[in-house]
């Protein structure tokens, strides 16, 4: 992966960073998503998190804000997101 210069990105470092996290609406999921925000971002504060079921209940959406310090930051975070079990999508 080519790395962007930081006069070229569109996202202003440090700043605050808002990933959608879709899961089954199973007990813990929000609390994994937590548990994985916390390694990228030591500073997350678990009380922002935002959670939304799915009309029929059976997935749900968690809606994480994280402080991103860099591209490379937010490339694993995603990347560990995505590999996540209980993860059916990153948006």
């Amino acid at each position: 992966m080519k790395d962007i210069p930081p006069e070229q990105s569109l996202i202003e470092y440090p700043s605050p960073f808002p990933i959608k996290v879709m899961g089954a609406n199973v007990p813990g999921f929000a609390e994994a998503i937590v548990q994985v925000a916390l390694q990228f971002d030591p500073g997350f504060d678990p009380a922002s998190v935002r959670t939304r079921p799915s009309k029929g209940n059976n997935y749900l959406g968690v809606t994480i804000t994280v402080t991103a310090t860099s591209r490379e930051q937010l490339d694993e975070l995603y990347r560990t997101l995505s590999t996540h079990p209980m993860v059916k999508i990153v948006l």
